[in-house]
């Protein structure tokens, strides 16, 4: 018990006697039993409390690396459909120079027939 032997513990027992006296000892053993025992439920609940919030830590961990792998799948979604909105605005410009170089071609032809 706490590191103590039972020589260690008979010679603090015959102090406590000699100075408590037969009359108080028993209520004095009560007393630093009831210190004891609030001690040892007061290092449990704190053991409790160090335990659990080892537990929400973790769990905060957690969370947020989940947050930062679901920001990354909406950061890549944007871009696929911003490069989707490109790709037409792209096709759009392809078209309107395409059709601009048709118009440019016919009015080329019809400058030169007339010289021609």
């Amino acid at each position: 018990m706490f590191g103590m032997g039972f020589s260690e513990i008979l010679i603090i027992a015959v102090i406590a006697i000699i100075f408590l006296g037969p009359d108080k000892l028993p209520s004095a053993m009560i007393e630093i039993a009831k210190f004891f025992k609030n001690t040892k439920e007061t290092i449990s609940s704190v053991k409790d409390s160090i335990e659990e919030e080892i537990h929400i830590k973790d769990m905060k961990e957690e969370a947020l690396a989940y947050k930062k792998e679901l920001l990354g799948a909406s950061n890549k979604l944007k871009k696929v459909t911003n490069s989707s909105q490109i790709s037409s605005k792209l096709t759009k410009i392809g078209d309107d120079i395409l059709h601009d170089s048709k118009d440019e071609k016919i009015i080329f032809e019809k400058k030169e027939s007339p010289n021609a």
